[in-house]
């Protein structure tokens, strides 16, 4: 057998779905589907070609600003099973992963597929979580990973994810995580979700429902029994310049002055810095909300909160609380991705005045020495 590997063309449309329905008795890819993989979709789609027959597929997903790639799917044809295509098509996987300059390739498996479970876990892939309810038929699904870059050893993520519920909501669902995570019997509920938000909003933004700012986020947070450190850059209030009417300007300007004297009040840490050591943070228990733009991840200028679960020396892993469909993404696609360093600096620099902001939720248990206060070499932003 002399096999050809090529990326994918709307030419092999009909023999994808037939090795598809071959494969697959759930779950399986449309027509529909694999035409927006091969032509618009941030991914690769490579099948594996022995004269004019498709003898198997790997499809590999992309998250734009991140180091991660996810195998979506591989697929390989009953009469050419046995043969080793499933670690040849594992490798092309991996080649085209490490070609887009991800460090890290996740993919699902099903706990009941033995001989999967077994290809991926001989070459190098570790058992790292469960997704529940995850097939069509609501079995589990068994979440794998590889460091396909340098590995490290393996960590434990203690940060539960959840997803916002509505455009605007970002800061509170990542607030709603690092409660979670310092408070593991802490319940998580959309009601809370939109609670905080009423009670951290700047009212208006450049169009729609106003985002939380950082002071509305950390008062929220103080008011919850959490010791809190902000961190911002520029003394606001934040966001005008994405504001055209005056009126609306002054009513942000008035709600910046209340949450100003509020914090005044209240015993938050609040630094007009632009450094925060991610790495002492994370070790002293602080569990970080940083600002970003979210043009890296989207393409959408507009700021956006994220919750920093881990931190290594490649990388800073998030939680993204926004899950875009539209690139066929689900919740799995949005925890503890890697971000190298210079890509996470730049995100983190919003707007033309460079805004750089934090919150840093502590248990209030922990003295106040635990606060890292140093500015680092290794500082982030």
């Amino acid at each position: 057998m002399s096999l050809l590997f090529r990326n994918a063309t709307q030419d092999d449309l009909k023999s994808l779905l037939e090795l598809e329905n071959q494969c697959f008795t759930s779950d399986r890819l449309t027509t529909r589907s694999f035409q927006w993989m091969i032509s618009r979709a941030h991914a690769s789609l490579i099948v594996a070609q022995d004269g004019s027959q498709l003898m198997g597929y790997c499809l590999v997903l992309f998250h734009r600003g991140t180091s991660l790639a996810r195998l979506y799917s591989i697929a390989i044809a009953t009469h050419s099973r046995g043969l080793g295509l499933g670690k040849q098509l594992l490798d092309q996987a991996e080649d085209c992963a490490r070609a887009h300059d991800c460090a890290y390739l996740r993919l699902e498996v099903r706990p009941d597929n033995p001989v999967a479970i077994s290809l991926y876990e001989r070459n190098g892939y570790r058992r790292f979580a469960v997704f529940h309810d995850y097939y069509e038929d609501h079995a589990h699904a068994l979440r794998l990973e590889k460091r396909i870059l340098q590995h490290r050893e393996s960590r434990e993520f203690q940060v539960p994810y959840y997803q916002q519920t509505t455009e605007f909501t970002c800061g509170p669902a990542c607030l709603l995580m690092a409660m979670r995570a310092l408070q593991p019997d802490r319940l998580i509920e959309r009601r809370d979700e939109l609670q905080i938000w009423r009670e951290a909003t700047t009212v208006f933004m450049t169009s729609g429902h106003g985002g939380c700012s950082p002071q509305g986020l950390a008062l929220a947070a103080w008011r919850r029994g959490f010791r809190v450190r902000l961190q911002v850059s520029i003394a606001g209030p934040l966001f005008l310049d994405g504001v055209r009417n005056e009126h609306k300007k002054e009513v942000i300007r008035l709600v910046h002055e209340e949450f100003c004297t509020e914090l005044r009040h209240s015993d938050v840490e609040h630094v007009s810095s632009n450094q925060l050591d991610l790495a002492l943070t994370l070790k002293a228990g602080g569990q970080p909300l940083v600002l970003i733009s979210s043009y890296r991840l989207t393409r959408s200028k507009a700021p956006h909160w994220v919750i920093v679960t881990d931190y290594d020396e490649d990388f800073v892993y998030l939680h993204d609380p926004d899950i875009d469909h539209s690139q066929h993404r689900q919740a799995l696609d949005c925890q503890h991705l890697p971000v190298s360093h210079k890509a996470f600096d730049k995100m983190c620099a919003f707007g033309g005045n460079k805004l750089r902001a934090s919150v840093t939720l502590y248990a209030r248990e922990r003295s106040s020495n635990a606060v890292p206060c140093t500015s680092s070499t290794e500082a982030l932003y």
